[in-house]
């Protein structure tokens, strides 16, 4: 089962303009958790529903678990999606 939450992200922008996220948080049972971004093993440029986004597939290692999951950008709502 897949779950998705909004999330707020810190990314950089190369002179082109490619995006790299490099960490994001969450509220999680009214906590509020950092998670660091230590690799994006993929970045795809796909229409879903008609609306552009970006789909980045990451890892990262949380409580001392390597995971991997996705996260989503909407350039037209900017906002930022994580699937897991």
């Amino acid at each position: 089962m897949k779950v998705s939450k909004v999330i707020q992200v810190i990314a950089w922008f190369d002179e082109k303009g490619k995006i790299r996220p490099v960490k994001f948080r969450y509220e999680d049972e009214g906590e509020l958790r950092v998670v660091v971004i230590d690799e994006i093993l993929n970045r795809e440029f796909k229409k879903l529903g008609g609306n552009p986004t970006w789909t980045f597939t990451c890892t990262s290692t949380i409580n001392d678990v390597k995971s991997i999951y996705d996260i989503k950008y909407d350039p037209l709502s900017n906002r930022w999606v994580l699937f897991f």
